[in-house]
């Protein structure tokens, strides 16, 4: 069993440079669906989940080179299947971001019910109410979501309940080929939503609107076309490394990402005491004194970010005070603080609370990472702790950080992976 060692105690400081966005690389993969031929995405995170989709769409016939280890072109001329097969959307929720792009160019599609994080359930019927307005019609069977358009795809108007970043992506995707114009209201604002359409306008579609509340497709029934992309830089990665720069010291400067994609974040952080200096693609943080308490609550973009939320609890759980989280996206997100309860955090969870009493220190552990940012603070947590920490589960966190280990070590962290004797039992 793999994990990951950290020893507390070593200051970080020097530069990390972030990579592509997870968020937004599966996405912009899915929608070269749209687009026959081959398409080339750069600045494309060398990860476990961009792995999984580029096998979800050589599934569905693509072809995917390699060119080096952040250039992908891919090739969907010969697509020619509408069905993903569950062993692999199991393996991660965002694999259904191919029902819009599969409804788009052929139509139908077949999407195996998601998997992923345990961070909440996460239903997806946003995105089918979403697409049923244009005209899709879907039936559940033996866990696989069965889609069709036998009148094909209209353009309408769409009122989301929740500003749902995965039915804004596959309304927006589904629509550009919908006939008339296709309105999304309380569209999802994130920067990886933006990045999204700047491919699909640049691949030959017409949307407006994108980073705002209402975003307008109006429908073409040209082909589009291929083109090179380059991904826009991982906030929440950069998120994370900024917390651990403000946690361990610093100072530690995070580039390739555009600070303004976590504007509260850093604006929450000030109020913590961490020095923020932002640059044209990153920033530098510094820890300055004794962190203060400062409530947070998660909410979609530009409110607080859902996966910024554990590495802040984990800031917080060393503050001069009491602080309180509020997580309103995700019901399970709090598994986490157990995890950090067993180095030393006083965390008490009441419903979809977190009252977090600040602590002095930490105390090194064995601990599990519940899922993917969960994972990551807690080797954040390790890297303050008193004596060692062990993270197992580490899958979770190679699901969405390149190089995560090399990069800590590279600006002081004493940290490695390492294999953990497996103590099952084999039966007689």
């Amino acid at each position: 069993m793999e994990a990951i060692q950290v020893e507390g105690g070593h200051p970080l400081s020097g530069e990390i440079i972030v990579e592509g966005a997870k968020n937004s690389t599966l996405k912009l993969m899915a929608a070269t669906i749209l687009a026959p031929g081959v398409t080339t995405l750069t600045n494309v995170p060398n990860i476990a989940d961009v792995h999984v989709m580029g096998k979800v769409l050589k599934r569905l016939g693509a072809e995917i080179e390699v060119a080096d280890e952040h250039t992908l072109r891919i090739d969907t001329s010969g697509v020619d299947k509408w069905e993903t097969p569950y062993q692999l959307v199991v393996q991660m929720r965002a694999s259904t971001a191919v029902l819009g792009p599969l409804l788009g160019r052929f139509g139908k599609a077949v999407v195996a019910m998601p998997g992923g994080c345990n961070i909440g359930a996460r239903k997806i019927d946003m995105h089918i109410l979403g697409l049923e307005a244009l005209g899709v019609s879907f039936d559940i069977d033996h866990g696989n979501i069965h889609a069709s358009t036998p009148h094909g795809l209209i353009g309408s108007t769409v009122t989301l309940d929740f500003a749902s970043v995965g039915a804004t992506e596959n309304l927006m995707m589904a629509s550009v080929h919908a006939c008339g114009t296709t309105v999304i209201d309380n569209a999802a604002r994130e920067p990886e939503i933006v990045d999204l359409a700047n491919l699909l306008n640049e691949m030959g579609a017409h949307i407006k609107g994108a980073g705002t509340p209402v975003i307008e497709i109006t429908g073409t029934t040209e082909t589009l076309h291929p083109v090179e992309h380059r991904t826009v830089g991982d906030r929440i990665e950069a998120g994370t490394f900024i917390g651990m720069g403000g946690l361990a010291g610093g100072p530690l400067t995070v580039r390739g990402f555009d600070p303004r994609h976590l504007d509260l974040v850093l604006r929450k952080y000030e109020l913590m005491g961490l020095d923020i200096e932002r640059l044209s693609d990153g920033v530098v943080v510094r820890k300055n004194g004794p962190i203060k308490p400062t409530d947070i609550q998660t909410l979609p973009f530009p409110g607080f970010p859902t996966d910024m939320q554990a590495q802040t609890m984990c800031l917080l759980a060393l503050a001069h005070g009491s602080s309180v989280v509020t997580e309103n996206v995700f019901e399970n997100r709090f598994m986490f603080a157990s995890e950090l309860q067993r180095m030393g955090a006083d965390i008490v969870i009441k419903g979809h609370h977190a009252i977090v009493h600040g602590v002095s220190c930490f105390s090194g552990a064995e601990v599990k990472a519940p899922d993917l940012r969960g994972g990551a603070a807690l080797v954040m947590a390790g890297l303050v702790a008193d004596g060692y920490t062990t993270v197992t589960d580490v899958h979770h966190i190679d699901r969405g950080y390149e190089g995560f280990v090399p990069k800590l070590t590279s600006v002081g962290a004493v940290i490695r992976r390492v294999d953990l004797p497996d103590l099952g039992f084999d039966s007689e």
